[in-house]
């Protein structure tokens, strides 16, 4: 079986989600996928390292060739046995990581797309501080985060965080919560990510 993904004109994580989601699909043959940045074929190669199959680079006009070798005789490397059935993911700020607003609300709108995009998914997203903007009228998020709300995630936001900040009218998508609810979701720290 041969397939192809053209992933040209894709930004980062694009190209590597469409690789693993079709990788997924075949059991063994040849998966194609075309990018044309240096940084789509350095993730995307990483990827196939770190899944253990064979690959090669081409580099093309203009754009790099990956062709990946699925299956007979292949070390398909084991994902780590964590369970992510209870995974909650806490958002403190509207961007992600410090130095640069601008390059954190890149940063953190592609982390949200790739959560939506990527099994397993969290059981809840919680939203605090500056994160309940995320969820309010307006984020560039709101699509992502209504589609994983869809899926069965649970999505929260601090009340009083909303309250302070004067955007309980414009939340647009999960429920309003308390610090109790929020602290049961976060006690476990092995089943938690904080991200901001």
């Amino acid at each position: 079986m041969r397939k192809e993904i053209d992933a040209r004109g894709l930004q980062c994580p694009q190209p590597v989600i469409l690789t693993k989601k079709e990788l997924d699909t075949i059991t063994e043959g040849v998966l194609t996928t075309l990018v044309d940045n240096e940084v789509a074929k350095e993730n995307v190669s990483k990827l196939v390292q770190g899944l253990g199959f064979e690959y090669k680079v081409d580099e093309r006009e203009g754009y790099y060739q990956i062709t990946i070798f699925k299956g007979d005789g292949q070390l398909e490397v084991k994902e780590e046995e964590d369970n992510f059935e209870d995974l909650t993911i806490a958002f403190t700020s509207n961007t992600m990581g410090k130095g640069n607003d601008e390059l954190g609300k890149i940063l953190m709108k592609s982390f949200i797309y790739t959560v939506s995009e990527t099994e397993p998914l969290p059981k809840t997203m919680v939203f605090y501080n500056g994160g309940v903007r995320l969820t309010c009228q307006g984020s560039e998020v709101l699509d992502d985060l209504k589609k994983l709300e869809a899926a069965g995630v649970e999505i929260i936001s601090c009340g009083t965080c909303l309250d302070f900040l004067k955007l309980k009218e414009d939340l647009r998508v999960g429920s309003i919560s308390n610090m109790y609810t929020i602290y049961e979701k976060l006690k476990d720290p092995k089943k938690n990510i904080i991200v901001g």
